[in-house]
């Protein structure tokens, strides 16, 4: 502890630059100097990249810039009193009390716990007024190393009986400094305000769970996150009060008051418990389009397994029988056996089985589109409804569209029935029963009797439109389709690229064996330009996305678009743009080489399912440079200030 911090690593008054990258770069050279760390740009670079992710900026003129770097060697921290101040993206203005903290990256959560422990300690007026006030360096340290020593653990104070009780939940991406300083924060104002506040930290440091007892008592809860909350469900029916952490750490009173006020407010919005729940009025506690693209989102992850594995079999099954196969499967299938071969032998018949079992699973993809759709919206009783809608969906040709139309049909027809107040000896036969059958039949009839045919009439024309593009059309659509799959790297906009690929996906079908080779090449390339990105110029990036660049080659080249992800999360004003430009090259290219692909899923590994093997690594190779270079540049360009978070 005692070796944590030395007058050497204390700067008093001293004018380090007016951006938090001159401040944190001449806080690493003096690290590096006191003999703690072997590289100054390296450490440089890694506290950069974690002040990429979120301003380390706080109120009052602080900030507190922290990173695991390969370059420390011992846990060390920095501090600066500057005149003038710096802007570490502070609502407030500059800070003028700066901390770094430096750990060794394959150290234990020892740092962590120590930059909480000041992070608390900055809460308190008393400790940065000490700080301002200090005559030497000597005094700084005494009052900083007294203040991240671990406190003996003290006995939760019981409530007085009167005095009502609020739990809270605080989270930031990195769980570190704001997540405790905002529990902090309204522990502080619940004390002021006469209210017990009872916060569980989720933070990287430890957390743990709050009491069921006392989430029982809680007349209501308050959100003060960036991430989702863990086991949301325990706070069921509580009044909410939600916000951004930094909001808990600049008005906590606020917060503290709206919660008291929402206990006593039988209208205030609660936390939803169940899916079906979460459409209830007066207990929505997300905004209605967000809650679409989540029921939407729903259906479509859990319809990408039936599509993968469908498709990886079908075309495993044109590599062993021929694309031939498909006019002959079910005969070869029901009428042969390995002691009855057909005519081409041990290879047909294999090939005749892998495609049918590939048909079969892939004839789920709308089903399950729509089953799981309902499910988002009503729970297990929209399943069996929406299941049923997608079927009739397929069966009169309205296809991808007639999935999403019946599977919101069939959720909501499930709700709505599930909310029917009936006699308490019903009661047992509304799930397995009353709810399958009322919405089955409401959803399946429109389906059949209304909606049927002018959804199959719009899939029919999209397909025409789709066979008829060629040229410059084409191409353009190959750019559109790779700009989507690199957006947001596996999120609702690069779902919406792939189903489109996959839901038209046909043997027969050229134009779209085409959108799927786009798609698929496309969303290779983001791991992969970073990967080479790493490779060419890896003082650009911490260590740690150098570790996570040495993985991306395999992620990128298994169609993993999300091993760009760390990549994006750390800078995304670079990172997105650049591989957005690859993608949207690859896909050009792949349309306009007229490069096919009979699988949905596999990357470099279905090749064989590739119709021309050539065009699709030369595109895949040109975007996969273009988005590499693309980052270097950007990476190259000197960093601005993080902006700032309100």
């Amino acid at each position: 502890m005692t070796d944590l911090l030395t007058p050497q690593l204390v700067v008093l008054d001293a004018d380090l630059g007016r951006t938090s990258d001159e401040v944190v770069r001449a806080l690493t050279e003096r690290v590096v100097a006191s003999g703690r760390a072997s590289d100054a740009t390296g450490l440089h670079a890694d506290a950069m990249a974690r002040e990429a992710q979120s301003s380390t900026g706080l109120p009052g003129g602080l900030a507190i810039p922290h990173c695991r770097s390969e370059h420390v060697t011992v846990p060390t921290l920095a501090v600066a009193r500057l005149a003038p101040g710096a802007d570490f993206g502070a609502k407030d203005g500059p800070a003028d009390l700066v901390f770094l903290l430096a750990a060794p990256a394959g150290g234990g959560s020892d740092h962590l716990k120590l930059l909480s422990a000041l992070a608390r300690s900055l809460v308190k007026p008393d400790f940065p007024a000490a700080l301002r006030a200090a005559a030497d360096a000597d005094a700084v340290v005494e009052l900083v190393l007294a203040a991240v020593a671990p406190p003996a653990p003290a006995s939760a104070p019981t409530a007085p009986p009167a005095q009502r009780t609020v739990v809270a939940v605080t989270a930031c991406p990195t769980g570190i400094a704001h997540t405790y300083m905002a529990a902090d924060s309204l522990v502080a104002a619940g004390e002021r305000a006469g209210v017990r506040v009872v916060v569980e930290t989720q933070g990287s440091s430890g957390s743990t769970p709050l009491e069921p007892a006392v989430i029982a008592g809680a007349a209501a809860v308050i959100f003060a996150t960036d991430v989702g909350v863990q086991n949301r469900e325990r706070f069921a029916g509580k009044p909410v009060v939600a916000s951004g952490v930094k909001r808990a750490i600049n008005e906590p009173d606020a917060m503290v008051a709206e919660a008291v006020r929402a206990a006593d407010d039988p209208a205030a919005t609660r936390v939803a418990g169940t899916a079906a729940a979460a459409t209830e009025t007066g207990s929505v506690d997300l905004p209605w389009g967000v809650r679409l693209r989540q029921i939407l989102l729903t259906g479509v992850s859990y319809m990408i397994p039936f599509v993968a594995a469908g498709g990886l079999l079908i075309a495993l099954g044109f590599l062993l029988g021929g694309y031939q196969i498909t006019d002959v499967a079910d005969a070869v299938v029901l009428e042969s056996s390995l002691a009855n071969l057909p005519e081409g032998g041990l290879s047909t018949y294999l090939g005749a089985v892998l495609f049918k079992l590939g048909a079969l699973a892939f004839g789920f993809l709308v089903p399950a589109l729509a089953g799981y759709i309902a499910y988002a919206i009503a729970d297990r009783p929209g399943l069996a409804p929406g299941f049923t809608v997608g079927a009739i969906a397929g069966f009169v040709g309205a296809g991808f569209i007639g999935g999403l139309v019946g599977g919101l049909l069939a959720g909501f027809a499930a709700l709505w029935i599930s909310r029917l107040r009936v006699p308490v000896w019903a009661r047992g036969l509304m799930p397995v029963v009353v709810i399958p059958l009322g919405a089955t039949l409401f959803a399946g009839g429109l389906m059949f009797l209304v909606l049927g045919r002018p959804l199959a009439s719009i899939t029919t024309n999209l397909q025409d439109a789709l066979n008829s593009l060629s040229g410059t059309s084409a191409v353009l659509l190959g750019v559109i389709l790779g700009l989507m799959m690199a957006f947001d790297l596996g999120g609702p906009v690069n779902k919406a690229a792939y189903a489109f690929a996959t839901a038209g996906l046909s043997v027969d079908n050229p134009a779209s064996l085409k959108v799927m080779a786009a798609v698929m090449a496309a969303g290779m390339v983001p791991p992969l330009a970073l990967a080479l990105a790493t490779t060419l110029r890896p003082v650009l990036f911490s260590s740690a996305e150098r570790e996570n660049g040495k993985a991306a080659w395999l992620l990128g080249l298994s169609f993993i678009s999300e091993g760009a992800i760390p990549f994006a999360a750390a800078d995304p004003l670079r990172v997105l743009p650049s591989v957005m430009l690859g993608a949207a090259t690859t896909g050009g290219l792949i349309m306009a080489l007229g490069t096919t692909l009979s699988a949905p899923h596999g990357g470099i590994f279905v090749t064989f399912a590739v119709g021309g093997v050539v065009g699709f690594l030369i595109a895949l190779a040109v975007g996969t440079a273009v988005g590499g270079i693309a980052v270097l540049l950007a990476k190259s360009v000197r960093r601005t200030p993080a902006p700032v978070l309100a």
